[in-house]
């Protein structure tokens, strides 16, 4: 059985998370909520009468590098938690049993920890039970499905799920979801913040910052937070191998952050592909996996 590490969150709502203003209205909602969830819940005493909806379910869907981990992370901090941040491969186990018991643990240390408890590719978990089992490992992926869920109603502090995959969750699982939060691609606005925060102080420019930060939004139309840093990270390097060569000293213009953009963009449509029927059967065939027997 693994044994599961909390830490102390890193990331801080005001200082580091950059959001779409739907996505930030939404988790603002849902934050003030829980700050009222003790008194509801324990003062008033409605755990009598609802006693599941102690545990508080989030769910983060969207697509990849719109910062769903981050957020997590950060409301942590914001609750003055712990975090437990879980993906497969913590999980997954090559025995027979044991992912369940990994799920329990996980939630035992969440518990004597005060920790919030992250699922990262939580369709893997939350998929639908299979129906016609038709061997030993599905009832495998059933077992663990189910002991998740008898955790969940035992659980009285925090889960958040987070998924690209939402549309494949099992019914058992959605219903016990407290608040689904959609993370969307950011707007123009919302790229100029992160790439503001991105381009620290130190990178010197061969443009006016406002114009050169402007510019680069305005190109970036469909990027992630994560395809931005991305495009940072490719730019910098062609800002110091051109100073090199041409024996100047090193900025960063707006033909390198071009060049950048130009890369991500055809990595994207290289590497993008549309959902096949294959794609549905994703969570259960993770699950196999994370069992062992795929």
């Amino acid at each position: 059985m693994t044994q599961f590490l909390t830490s102390t969150p890193r990331h801080q709502l005001e200082r580091d998370v950059i959001l779409s203003d739907s996505t930030a209205v939404q988790l603002q909602e849902c934050l003030a909520k829980l700050r009222f969830h003790k008194t509801i819940y324990k003062d008033w005493n409605f755990e009598s009468v609802d006693p599941m909806g102690l545990c508080t379910v989030l769910n983060f869907y969207g697509p990849p590098g719109t910062g769903k981990t981050m957020t997590a992370e950060a409301v942590a901090g914001q609750l003055g938690m712990q975090f437990l941040s879980l993906g497969i491969s913590e999980l997954e186990s090559k025995f027979l049993g044991d992912t369940a018991k990994n799920i329990r643990a996980a939630f035992d240390t969440a518990r004597e920890e005060q920790a919030v408890l992250f699922f990262d590719e939580a369709d893997t978990l939350l998929g639908k039970r299979l129906s016609s089992v038709t061997q030993g490992v599905d009832n495998e992926v059933n077992a663990m499905r189910s002991t998740l869920l008898i955790e969940l109603e035992r659980f009285d502090g925090v889960v958040i799920f987070a998924t690209n995959f939402e549309r494949n969750y099992d019914s058992a699982f959605r219903s016990r979801i407290s608040y689904h939060i959609h993370f969307d691609l950011p707007d123009q606005a919302a790229r100029q913040r992160l790439l503001e925060r991105l381009l620290v102080p130190a990178i010197p420019l061969a443009a006016e910052r406002g114009a050169l930060l402007a510019h680069l939004a305005e190109l970036t139309d469909g990027f992630s937070g994560r395809e931005l840093r991305t495009c940072m990270r490719l730019a910098l390097p062609k800002a110091l191998l051109a100073a090199e060569q041409g024996g100047s000293a090193p900025a960063l213009a707006a033909r390198h952050l071009e060049e950048a953009v130009a890369e991500v963009r055809k990595a994207m449509a290289e590497v993008g592909a549309p959902v096949t029927p294959a794609h549905l059967d994703h969570s259960t065939n993770t699950a196999r996996r994370m069992l062992g027997v795929a």
